[in-house]
């Protein structure tokens, strides 16, 4: 294992080339999924005039445990894979795409990568998309381990820059066996508190996946 196990890991291009694109958008892929999975949902998306970067999590898994679990029993790998998407964005800013118009959207373990690598760049985007997905959290908490967590220690949130005026999706379901409902309010609260306008879609029942709600959602933020 080395320091930075997503640092020499693929990017896939899809989209529209940079110099016909009026947005780019990185798309960041689950725990067993891939950036394949990604471009799919982009393609059916159908918004021709985005550039996609999708990266590639080292053995499919940007870290081994629960993003509720302690932070350090997810490192090296949280911080190589917030560092691999800073990487991206700072490449599509040199060309001319900086937060004002990218888009980070991720599903599962990749909306948490999503959301909190937004929350820690502290800048406004073009739109943050966390579909199934919440806060990581920026320190380890100290109280009781708590049921409606999933049995983990509520974290800390300290994110000291502003999200004004982004649009942000957090869409999951009530009763999802990854994403614990409180787990996602508190991003809410925490992303509406930096600034960004938070649309939040509950879906009822138990379940994991990408909903159609979140499609007509997602078409609406990037048409936007």
């Amino acid at each position: 294992m080395t320091d930075d196990p997503h640092g020499q890991t693929r990017i896939l291009s899809a989209g529209a080339p940079l110099a016909q694109a009026r947005l780019a958008m990185i798309m960041l892929h689950g725990r067993g999924g891939s950036p394949e999975d990604m471009l799919g949902l982009a393609h059916h998306l159908g918004i021709p005039d985005i550039a996609i970067r999708a990266p590639e999590a080292a053995g499919n898994s940007w870290w081994p445990d629960s993003f509720l679990a302690p932070l350090t029993r997810n490192e090296p790998w949280l911080s190589s894979a917030l560092n691999r998407v800073a990487g991206i964005a700072e490449a599509l800013a040199a060309d001319g795409f900086g937060p004002d118009r990218t888009v980070v959207l991720g599903f599962s373990q990749g909306a948490c990568l999503a959301v909190e690598y937004a929350a820690r760049a502290g800048t406004p985007f073009a739109g943050v998309a966390g579909l199934s997905g919440g806060l990581v959290g920026t320190a380890d908490g100290t109280g009781p381990r708590l049921p409606e967590l999933y049995d983990h220690v509520e974290k800390t949130f300290d994110y000291s820059g502003r999200l004004d005026g982004t649009p942000v999706l957090l869409g999951c379901h009530q009763r999802d066996p990854h994403i614990p409902l409180a787990r996602i309010r508190t991003t809410e609260e925490v992303l509406n508190r930096m600034g960004a306008r938070v649309t939040t879609q509950i879906y009822p029942g138990a379940g994991h996946g990408i909903m159609a709600d979140e499609i007509t959602e997602l078409r609406a933020m990037l048409n936007g």
